[in-house]
């Protein structure tokens, strides 16, 4: 029998030790239960796989965790663990926005972006730098009836600290697939902060008894910080039976994807499903991942100001579970740009 290299599989073990104090927390922040709409856990990978098959460059991989407090009330913060009403004391001055009920977000994502040519090792400088990053978010929701008002701030890292590389191997040898080799030009160690703010406004919504119901959701924000700067504004049309009382199912929205605070929900043992359509309009001011690091000298790409963005997709939810795919289909975002971005993203939530 061949020799096993000690090196086989070292590309999981610092994924594991990182993901492991943040696994064996989760289970401790979904106790809490205020009485109305409970706590989830969401888990969600996306991959240019998912969405053409051919495609292995740009945003070429993401993972994020996250948990969503039950929703509150006057007087509800009494029942959030302690971990999560310490930061919700702490961070009262993101509740921009006036509304009855609101709830938060713990999140934790990371993202890695690779030119086109896995094989090249040398600096590539007609095409995207090479970068990891990691970010770590807190968001509070705000809503008023049919408005909701969303703050994230992240806190995080981009460069070899983020271990993209790290990350990509382990994905690529558990495929079977080449490694890229130009990691040794990636954008350099910088901490990230990222202060995120947008409102969702229901503008319609159709729900006749027994039938197929619709509605249409308008967004708009912006973003302030050293990684990713830019104003945005779009909206998302969901068809289907029984949609749920919240503010869209596109992943790629602070407020999307069931956690906006809403009312009470009765978990039923029966399959509901929808689909959805999502546009968003993208002015950007900065993009560390094509400008390059804020502070020292790294690779950078002339960008796009202006990127437009579809998604569509689908959820199914049965008993307290729910499984949603979206394909996310992206203008070019810098000059040269060959083929344009296209990604897809499933998310799997379940309330507790």
């Amino acid at each position: 029998m061949a020799p096993v290299s000690p090196h086989a599989f070292s590309p999981m073990r610092p994924t594991l030790r990182f993901l492991l104090p943040l696994l064996l927390c989760l289970p401790v922040l979904a106790a809490a239960d205020c009485g109305q709409a409970p706590a989830q856990l969401q888990l969600r990978n996306d991959n240019d796989v998912y969405g053409r098959g051919d495609q292995d460059q740009g945003y070429t991989a993401g993972a994020m965790a996250a948990w969503v407090s039950p929703t509150l009330g006057e007087g509800d913060e009494a029942c959030l663990p302690r971990l999560a009403a310490a930061f919700d004391r702490a961070t009262g001055w993101l509740r921009w926005g006036e509304g009855s009920q609101r709830n938060l977000v713990f999140d934790l994502h990371h993202a890695i972006y690779t030119p086109t040519d896995r094989y090249r090792s040398d600096l590539i400088l007609d095409d995207r730098p090479y970068a990891g990053v990691l970010l770590l978010g807190l968001t509070h929701h705000v809503r008023d009836g049919d408005r909701l008002a969303s703050t994230r701030l992240q806190l995080g890292m981009v460069g070899p600290s983020a271990r993209g590389e790290t990350m990509q191997d382990a994905i690529h040898h558990l495929f079977g697939r080449p490694r890229f080799r130009g990691w040794d030009n990636q954008l350099r160690d910088e901490p990230i902060v990222q202060l995120t703010h947008e409102r969702r406004w229901r503008l319609l919504r159709h729900e006749p008894d027994g039938g197929m119901g619709w509605d249409l959701t308008a967004h708009a924000g912006g973003a302030v910080g050293n990684a990713f700067t830019h104003a945005n504004g779009g909206a998302e049309l969901r068809w289907g039976p029984h949609l749920p009382d919240d503010f869209g199912t596109d992943p790629l929205r602070p407020g999307g994807d069931n956690r906006a605070p809403g009312p009470a929900r009765t978990p039923e043992r029966r399959l509901r499903w929808h689909t959805f359509l999502a546009a968003d309009l993208r002015l950007v001011g900065r993009d560390i991942t094509l400008d390059g690091n804020t502070w020292k000298d790294s690779h950078s790409i002339p960008r796009h100001d202006g990127v437009a963005e579809i998604s569509f997709g689908a959820a199914i939810t049965w008993d307290r579970w729910k499984l949603a795919y979206a394909n996310v289909r992206r203008t070019r975002e810098f000059k040269g740009q060959s083929p344009r971005p296209i990604y897809g993203t499933f998310t799997l939530s379940r309330d507790f």
